[in-house]
């Protein structure tokens, strides 16, 4: 399971040009937005001031402006950077939201996409944290880094209610938040992620639309009329 990237945010004051998720702005970021030049993506379409429907030098010169800096995400309300060597204490760097590492889990400190990671067994290895946002609050993002897995495995749950961010039976992306009633269904995607490569994957949340993304693409997309049968914390 992955490293950095993986973390709730509930606001944006700032856009997002940190694409690849790895706390700073840098050449990859740069080449990200060059390839998707003159498209319409919403990932990296950042100005002004969080997106006109194509990239173009208004974009690239955002970007620019926060070349090389590194980036203390004000928005996030947890951030599980899977960074630590040993013990069992997964460190919140952006609240006091620690987990706890729990059955027999592998620190990898060398390991991850982004400096270290944490490697789950998929059986009775997990991570448990305090408090989350309500997902029928209000909107949200929650973003992660992961590698490997079998089809049918969780990576985000919601302890007693809804699987945020999972694989379905064939290893494809999906996400179980969804509104109640008949209306109601899983957000099903294409994109198969359990492959043994490194994958960003996310859940966003807008209020509206639903929108699950693989490595900084649009996997699928729908709307709901809110997320209440995912009513617990």
């Amino acid at each position: 399971m992955g490293t950095d990237g993986g973390g709730l945010a509930v606001c944006r004051s700032r856009p997002d040009v940190d694409f690849n998720g790895d706390g700073l702005v840098g050449t990859q970021d740069l080449l990200r937005l060059i390839e998707s030049w003159g498209q319409d993506d919403p990932m990296v379409d950042i100005a002004p001031p969080f997106g006109d429907g194509v990239i173009n030098v208004l974009d690239l010169e955002l970007l620019m402006s926060y070349w090389e800096q590194e980036l203390n995400d004000t928005t996030l309300v947890a951030h599980w950077a899977l960074d630590e060597t040993e013990g069992m204490v997964v460190t919140d760097s952006a609240g006091g939201n620690d987990g706890y590492a729990l059955g027999d889990p592998i620190w990898q400190p060398e390991g991850g996409q982004v400096n270290g990671a944490l490697q789950l067994d998929g059986v009775d290895d997990y991570v448990v944290t305090g408090t989350a946002p309500n997902p029928a609050d209000g909107s949200f993002s929650v973003f992660a880094w992961i590698n490997g897995g079998a089809p049918g495995q969780v990576f985000v749950s919601q302890q007693g209610t809804a699987n945020w961010l999972m694989v379905d039976a064939e290893g494809a992306l999906m996400t179980e938040l969804k509104c109640d009633g008949r209306s109601g269904s899983p957000l099903l995607s294409q994109i198969i992620i359990t492959d043994g490569q490194w994958h960003r994957v996310g859940f966003v949340w807008d209020g509206f639309y639903r929108s699950l993304y693989a490595d900084d693409i649009l996997a699928a997309e729908d709307t709901q009329q809110g997320l209440n049968s995912s009513d617990g914390a």
